[in-house]
């Protein structure tokens, strides 16, 4: 966020041209993210699918291609899937993104997801997994807050804005609300990415085998 292209005065017309070329390109995009109905829920995970497709952690807990394609759909139901039944989750209109958003007092479906992953994932790295997920709860805040347990877009539509829109669909509702949103990061590179949204690193976790998860959290922004 740039504080100076709100309170400086534009120069010249190009100048004023841009921000509102820029502006009305971001309302393009925002204009396209819709609420993901309990029936359309594929379509939202299929995204997914192809979004952490290269994620370390994900790849970590099913490197084998058939494993990932097979049990990750499940995982994203198990670890997001109640904002489907919150309204909460949302996507790109032609499902090419989706994030999956807990509003405050929502947590994932533990029992489903301890089953899964006992199921899934390898017993030699079960030690590993599960050590990091009660890491990762014991970071949550403790005040009412937003989590965001699952965001992706499909690679080929990366780099157009709808990260940043899927992000805002919430992150407008936290501001609005004067509430916390909170979210690990399971890829370093993402960090700059949740950064520019207001985010802050928290606190970083490793366990043994496993990749290093970033915990974040983010204040909300007061009104003018």
């Amino acid at each position: 966020m740039s504080v100076t292209s709100f309170t400086e005065k534009p120069t010249n017309r190009s100048m004023l041209t841009a921000t509102s070329t820029h502006y009305s390109a971001s309302q393009q995009i925002a204009d396209q993210i819709k609420t993901v109905s309990i029936a359309n829920q594929k379509n939202a995970i299929a995204a997914l699918v192809l979004a952490f497709s290269n994620d370390p952690a994900l790849r970590w807990m099913y490197p084998d291609s058939h494993q990932f394609l097979t049990y990750f759909p499940r995982f994203a139901k198990a670890f997001g899937g109640k904002a489907f039944e919150q309204g909460t989750a949302y996507a790109i209109d032609d499902y090419s993104g989706a994030a999956l958003w807990f509003p405050p007092n929502v947590e994932i479906d533990e029992e489903a997801l301890v089953e899964l992953l006992q199921e899934s994932v390898s017993e030699t790295i079960q030690d590993d997994l599960f050590a990091v997920f009660e890491q990762m709860g014991s970071f949550h805040p403790n005040e009412p807050h937003w989590y965001l347990p699952l965001i992706g877009v499909e690679p080929i539509q990366q780099g157009k804005g709808y990260g940043s829109a899927l992000m805002q669909a919430a992150l407008m509702q936290c501001d609005r609300d004067q509430t916390p949103a909170y979210l690990e990061s399971s890829n370093p590179a993402n960090i700059p990415f949740y950064e520019r949204h207001g985010f802050e690193l928290l606190e970083m976790i490793q366990v043994r085998t496993s990749p290093p998860i970033s915990l974040m959290v983010r204040l909300p922004r007061h009104h003018r």
